[in-house]
């Protein structure tokens, strides 16, 4: 009724439908999709898109209304937002062709040149307090093989702080993770902090809001541990990555406050 309220009353769409969906997922597999879904909070992140987009929403949607495609539309720059007629949220029932032809056109059309020197990025700062002197060589070497393993992009490697950069929030807490496990091999603590946010490329180096939150995060962190943002642990929902709610920090900087948590692995 609420996803195709058009065909709900149709005995042959309903029997499809329900093996549909019995055949995609298990009840188990169905719940922790559902549960997985209502924790991801992509809202940060809509403002770092910098590639043409198109959104496509029914003006009587059932399911999701207007409203929020315009909201949607509203925080990614650029984005061309096209209201259609109709009340199915499900794609493939009512004016499919309305909606394919919209689609056809934006992706012949020709689009404006995207800003490429700012990207959206996990940043890891990790601050280092040396040990014993002749372990730095073999610190160093496998600070650079977790970055590369976990297909990170070093940016700073230094006595006092690593920082690098990651597309994917999941592989940037699992390599922070192995950070602090090679700073105990090789008698050096290690605390780091995780941000997901926009970045501003320029040569070498990156700036923006989420290095700076990833630092203040990696002061506050204690000896082995990784704090993160509620921006990462919104991203990283169904991975299987634990947390612990460590309350607010302010930003002195930046203005507002970061919902902290403390990131682990599962246990093998």
């Amino acid at each position: 009724e609420a996803r195709a309220p058009t065909v709900a009353h149709d005995p042959a769409f309903r029997d499809w439908w329900s093996t549909y969906l019995r055949m995609g997922a298990s009840p188990g597999a169905a719940l922790a999709l559902t549960r997985m879904n209502a924790a991801i909070d992509v809202r940060e992140v809509l403002p770092a898109i910098r590639v043409p987009t198109l959104i496509v929403h029914r003006t009587d949607d059932h399911l999701l209304t207007i409203e929020e495609g315009r909201y949607v539309a509203s925080r990614i720059p650029g984005a061309t937002l096209l209201e259609l007629p109709g009340e199915d949220h499900l794609p493939f029932v009512g004016d499919q062709d309305a909606m394919l032809d919209a689609i056809e056109r934006f992706l012949g059309a020709e689009h404006g040149a995207v800003d490429a020197d700012r990207v959206l990025a996990t940043v890891v700062t990790a601050a280092v307090f040396p040990g014993s002197g002749e372990t730095r060589v073999a610190f160093e070497t496998q600070v650079r093989g977790e970055i590369e393993r976990h297909r990170g992009r070093l940016l700073t490697l230094s006595a006092g702080e690593v920082q690098a950069t990651f597309d994917g929030p999941a592989r940037a807490i699992r390599c922070a993770a192995a950070l602090a496990t090679a700073g105990q091999q090789h008698a050096r603590r290690v605390r780091s902090g995780l941000h997901t946010g926009e970045c501003e490329a320029i040569g070498g180096a990156i700036r923006g809001r989420a290095v700076g939150v990833s630092e203040a995060l990696s002061r506050r962190a204690a000896d082995a541990e990784v704090l993160v943002s509620r921006t990462v642990v919104d991203l990283v929902a169904g991975s299987g990555l634990l947390f612990e709610a460590r309350g607010a920090m302010p930003l002195a900087l930046h203005g507002g406050a970061v919902d902290v948590f403390a990131a682990s692995l599962p246990a093998k």
